[in-house]
């Protein structure tokens, strides 16, 4: 009679619902090995523990990190002073010895320049001869002198530019 109207043989019905049961079988054991994993996993994570335990560890952990950043942002500040301290400090030297004098030898006399982190400094030179010792001082500005330098004071200020004494 169902052959009449669907015009189907009720063996090939049947043998599709009993392949959909094993497939849909198939499926349920599937979720059942991942439920019971999850359970397992579960388990373990709340081993000991209660809902208000782990309230307590997870609002430690906030104000730990709270902390922390407290601390970074207090120790970027520090760092933002240390480095408007250091502008006006001498941060570039440079060191050029050299012989006055031809005769004398040993390398006695010598320019120095000093700069800040925006090339304003000094050079100090100082020529030493038998008579005796002479002092210099030239101010550098922006890296330039408004006054002419010796060709070792020129050597000095390059070492101290260029971070290459």
């Amino acid at each position: 009679m169902i052959e009449k109207y669907l015009g189907i043989d009720p063996e090939y019905i049947l043998i599709g619902l009993c392949a959909a049961a094993v497939i849909f079988l198939i499926i349920i054991i599937i979720q059942a090995v991942r439920l019971s994993s999850m359970k397992k996993k579960y388990a373990s994570f709340m081993k000991g523990k209660s809902g208000e335990s782990l309230e307590e560890i997870l609002m430690e952990k906030i104000n730990k990190i709270d902390e922390i950043d407290d601390r970074n942002r207090k120790n970027e500040q520090r760092l933002d002073q240390l480095a408007k301290d250091l502008e006006p400090c001498f941060q570039k030297i440079g060191l050029e010895k050299y012989d006055a004098l031809d005769e004398q030898g040993g390398k006695l006399s010598f320019a120095l320049t000093l700069l800040n982190e925006k090339d304003n400094g000094f050079i100090i030179n100082t020529v030493h001869s038998r008579e005796g010792s002479y002092s210099y001082i030239k101010e550098i500005i922006d890296g330039n002198s408004i006054i002419g330098l010796s060709p070792e004071e020129e050597k000095a200020l390059s070492k101290a530019l260029n971070g290459t004494n």
